[in-house]
């Protein structure tokens, strides 16, 4: 059993039954009442996002599950396609489970897959990813006021804000929690 207390992110709770892990958490103590926890939850098991909000004090069990390194292979129409790093197996995951995770990935990236109960439930992403620019516009002279910032599409189609410096062709370090430039790569 684990408390409010000792929640934090990547934590794998029972919510109602349900196995979940948390995306995000915040303590709050209003002025008025007792203390709570507002978090932002992912369904291991469908892969839906909720907010909910816990008072202080209150207990979860923990979900038991077994974490083994993937590489990422390829894509199809339904699909992305992982091959494990021990049994060279490999394995497809439905690409409507990776929404916002898929824009990431890039061939013979290290992920790691959350199995509970022997049955895949989630692929993790590691905190950052190095993606080369594919398309950007240029920095228009005299736009470098500090932190100026322009698009850039990345080689796997997500866009990024990136500084007026970088060009076609740059490597640059992506949060894959926030989807934004950490630095050149």
């Amino acid at each position: 059993m684990i408390s409010t207390s000792d929640i934090k992110n990547g934590a794998n709770i029972f919510v109602e039954k349900q196995p979940c892990t948390v995306i995000w958490f915040q303590h709050h103590k209003p002025g008025k009442g007792g203390a709570m926890l507002r978090t932002k939850l992912k369904n291991l098991r469908t892969g839906a996002i909720v907010e909910r909000t816990f008072k202080s004090g209150e207990r979860f069990d923990e979900v038991d599950v077994e974490q083994r390194k993937k590489q990422y292979l390829y894509a199809d129409n339904d699909n992305f396609y992982f091959m494990d790093a021990e049994t060279y197996e490999q394995i497809g995951f439905p690409k409507e489970k990776m929404k916002l995770e898929g824009s990431y990935l890039t061939e013979n990236l290290e992920v790691t897959a959350l199995y509970l109960e022997g049955e895949l439930v989630n692929i993790t992403l590691p905190l950052s990813v190095v993606l080369t620019v594919t398309g950007t516009v240029v920095g228009a002279k005299g736009d470098t006021v500090s932190g100026a910032t322009k698009p850039a599409t990345v080689e796997t189609g997500l866009e990024v804000m990136v500084p007026l410096f970088i060009k076609e062709g740059d490597k640059i370090r992506v949060d894959t929690r926030t989807g934004e430039y950490l630095e050149r790569a």
